[in-house]
Order: C-alpha cells, then sequence, then structure tokens
C-alpha cells in the first residue's frame, strides 16, 4: 500500500520570472493528505488559491498558466514536474508574484530544494487513475498525436520533429519515475528557435529569459544589426555568437538530445493538472503545451466519469454498509453470499469489520454433519474473503468493469467450531498492494475468540 507524502518543512528561494521578467519568491510549504497541489498569490491584497487543476488553465501562449477570477500565474509546469518526479502528493506553493523564478530554465532548482525540505509519508492512501482503455488526442494539423495506453507503471515515450534541421527529430523515453527523473530529465532546460526569439519579444514574452535560463537554437543566419538586438533582449556584455555547435554563443547540452528530454519534463508537469498520478504508458509525437492540455482535459473527463459511477455503485462515503449495499459491489448470490452487514469501515489504516449471523437454516448445514451442524470452515475463509473483497473495490475507481479473483491462502488455521446461533465477526486489514495485487489478513470471531484466521492474496482482472 503505498502513502501519500508531502514536505517535512517549508522550503523558498528566489529568481526571476522566465516571461513576466518579475522578481519572484516561491515558497513551498507541506500539505495535508488529499490537498493536492495548490498554488497561492501572497502578493496580493487578500492572498488568491488556485488549485492545481486543468479546469483553471487559462493561457498556453507559451507555457501553461493557471488563473481564477482574474489572477493568474505563469509557467507553472517545471514546478508541476518537480513535485510529481519526486512522488510529492500534496503541497501548498506560495510565490510573492504571478510567475515562479526561471532559474536555469529546468525543474532541478526546485527538485534541489524540496529535496532540501525533506518528504515525508501522511496516513492516506495514494490514489491512481489506472488507464484500462486507449485514450487518445491527435491534431492532424499540428502533427500532434497523443495515446495512453494500460499499463500497470508510469511510463512515457517522446517524438519530436520539428522539420527543421537545426533540431532534426529526436526521441527518448521514461520508464521508471522514481529512478529517472532526478537525474535523467529535470536537469533538461526549455528551449526555442533562434528566429522565434524575436517574436516572442514583441509579443511581451520572455523578459526573463536569459542564455543562462534555456537553449537557443539557431536555425537561420542574423544580421549584425540582429545580433545587437539579441545582445539587448538578452541584456549580455557582448555581442552574441552563432557558435559552432548548432545553438547561441556554443552553450553546453547537459543531454545530447536535451530538447526532447525537456518535452517529456513538460508532459510530466502538464499531466498533474489531470488531478491524480496516472498508471499508463504514455506514448506522444510533437507534444506541446496546447496538446498536453488538451489530453489532459480527455483523462480527467474520463477520471470523473469513473469516480462518479463508483461511488454510484460503491458506497464509499459510508462507514457500514447493509446487505444492499453489499449486494450492489459484490457479485455473490444465494447461497454464497456470507455477509450479512459492515458494521465498520476504516480506510485510513485498511481494517473493515463485517457481520456473518450462522442460522440453522444454512444450506449447507443439511449435510455437513447432519447430526451435529458445524459451518465449514473454508465457507468461513470464504466469508473472510468476501469481507477482504469488499475491502479491494474502495480502493479503485473502476469496479464495475473488475473481478476480484483469489490467487493463494497462507497460513489458514481453525481455532474453533462455528455452529447455528452463532455470529460471526471478521475483521480484515490490508499489508499491502502492488499494481493490481492485494495482500491481506483476516480474522474471524465469535464472542470474542479467535475461530479461524489467514493470509489471502487477490488480484483485480477485467470482467
Amino acid at each position: 500500500m503505498e502513502k501519500q507524502r508531502t514536505l517535512q518543512k517549508s522550503v523558498a528561494f528566489s529568481g526571476t520570472g522566465l516571461h513576466t521578467g518579475n522578481p519572484s519568491t516561491i515558497t513551498f510549504h507541506p500539505a495535508p493528505a488529499n490537498y493536492g497541489y495548490v498554488f497561492v498569490r501572497t502578493d496580493l491584497e487578500t492572498p488568491v488559491e488556485i488549485p492545481a487543476l486543468v479546469d483553471f488553465v487559462v493561457d498556453l501562449s507559451r507555457g501553461t498558466t493557471l488563473g481564477i477570477d482574474g489572477v493568474r500565474v505563469h509557467t507553472v509546469e517545471h514546478v508541476l514536474a518537480a513535485l510529481a518526479g519526486l512522488r510529492i502528493d500534496n503541497c501548498r506553493i506560495e510565490l510573492s508574484s504571478n510567475e515562479p523564478p526561471v532559474i536555469d530554465g529546468s525543474s532541478m532548482p526546485y527538485v534541489n530544494a524540496l529535496l532540501e525540505a525533506g518528504i515525508t509519508e501522511l496516513n492516506a492512501e495514494r490514489e491512481y487513475f489506472v488507464i484500462d482503455e486507449a485514450i487518445r488526442y491527435t491534431n492532424e494539423e499540428k502533427h500532434v498525436d497523443i495515446v495512453a495506453l494500460p499499463n500497470n507503471d508510469y511510463r512515457i515515450t517522446v517524438m519530436i520533429d520539428y522539420f527543421n534541421p537545426a533540431l532534426g527529430s529526436q526521441h527518448t523515453g521514461m520508464f521508471d519515475l522514481e529512478k529517472e527523473f532526478v537525474s535523467e530529465f529535470a536537469p533538461a532546460r526549455t528551449f526555442c528557435f533562434l528566429t522565434e526569439v524575436m517574436e516572442l519579444h514583441k509579443q511581451g514574452l520572455i523578459k526573463g529569459g536569459s542564455l543562462d535560463s534555456a537553449i537557443v537554437i539557431i536555425d537561420k543566419e542574423m544580421s549584425s544589426d540582429e545580433l545587437g538586438e539579441l545582445k539587448k533582449i538578452f541584456r549580455l556584455n557582448g555581442v552574441p555568437n552563432l557558435g559552432e555547435n548548432g545553438i547561441l554563443n556554443g552553450t553546453h547540452l547537459r543531454f545530447k538530445n536535451e530538447p526532447v528530454r525537456h518535452k517529456l519534463l513538460d508532459m510530466i508537469g502538464d499531466l498533474t493538472l489531470i488531478g491524480v498520478p496516472l498508471k499508463s504508458q504514455i506514448l506522444a509525437a510533437r507534444p506541446g503545451h496546447a496538446s498536453n492540455i488538451e489530453f489532459a482535459k480527455l483523462i480527467r473527463a474520463k477520471y470523473l466519469e469513473h469516480r462518479a459511477k463508483f461511488k454510484k455503485h460503491n458506497p464509499t462515503d459510508k462507514k457500514t454498509l447493509d446487505i444492499n449495499d453489499i449486494m450492489k459491489v459484490l457479485p455473490h448470490r444465494y447461497p454464497f453470499l456470507l455477509i450479512d452487514r459492515i458494521v465498520s469501515i476504516d480506510d485510513e489504516n485498511s481494517i473493515i469489520i463485517g457481520l456473518k449471523n450462522v442460522t440453522i437454516n444454512e444450506p449447507f448445514f443439511g449435510g455437513h454433519f447432519p447430526d451435529k451442524p458445524v459451518m465449514p470452515g473454508v465457507l468461513i475463509l470464504e466469508a473472510l474473503a468476501q469481507v477482504g473483497g469488499l475491502m479491494i473495490t474502495r480502493k479503485v475507481d473502476n469496479i464495475d468493469n473488475k473481478l476480484a479473483f483469489f490467487m493463494g491462502i497462507k497460513n489458514a488455521k481453525f481455532r474453533k467450531p462455528v455452529f447455528p446461533g452463532d455470529q460471526l465477526i471478521m475483521e480484515v486489514k490490508l499489508i499491502s498492494k502492488r499494481l493490481n495485487t492485494f495482500l491481506f489478513e483476516g480474522k474471524a470471531m465469535v464472542d470474542g475468540q479467535i475461530v479461524a484466521e489467514a493470509e489471502f492474496q487477490a488480484a483485480l482482472v477485467d470482467k
């Protein structure tokens, strides 16, 4: 079972916003379970909170901008990528201006600050949205194609091709977020083409940009007047040179394919706006912020649809379930439904307690020691397994399309016989969860004494 995470303490640093050029201090604060990511503009008379959700995206002209009631936070993708890459689920992000400091144009400064603050687990389970069918976004005009495929991990593969000989075609893939993010993708810097610089400047963007915060790819020859203009734009001491490696001023790349790695980094940041971490294989051809956000909207709509369906059919807001609630979730029916009621649900500690009234009318008593009726031990285990099945359903969203199949029972022990008139109290506790496989322990009691216990392993499979 994976726990949600947040910071151990607050941490801050300062710099200049890439596009606005405004001085800015960003402060990361610990946050409680299920808080998510929230940006807070503390420079306003009344601080404004903006949740990091795709619903609040208001501009994509050159980066991802969030806004609410006219208040904006620009270029949030590198901050969000750092949080997601370090698997931090909850954080309050305060800003003294309308844009985070750009520093070197990558996520690494944020990663370093967050690691300095330290990461701690919260007493709540991390929720995933497990993609169970292909979700696709295509923009034929811009040659963009992105698809999310079923997978038990989070993987992203990106290809870029700007049909420009200065950059060419590049590809990269991230297959293990925990092992690869910090070393292979967080340091990748933002980039643009030389032909774009003048236009971005005319649009009032890159006011805080410099050759220390972006890779400028040379895609044209420039006159001395134009180079002089670049000197002013980037506030350089001398006139920039076209270099010999295809990059303005000969800036050294951190990776041979640094541009495409940065595109993957941007995608990690943009996809956090879905509001829940994914388990999926993402394949992306020529993605950008606009396409990332349209793709994120598709996935968030699917996620909310699954969540609403799950809540409708599986009453997770209840802490007790009657037989009607149970029958909405479990597929079992007479004579094999062996639970009468769920009397307690502790989601925080993944413990669920069920009740079974054992009566002489049970169909198995007619053939199981009819002269001295005893409840079969294997049916006590089945009753425990059904309580465990109910617990599993609370861990996934799309339960209507799933069945829980048991893979194994270990350390089963039968302590005392169970007779007609007894009331079985069954307590099941989750031990661990890995992908779609669950391990839990169960105890069945009568009058406070254990009558049977075992460990169970079950897997969720498609119907």
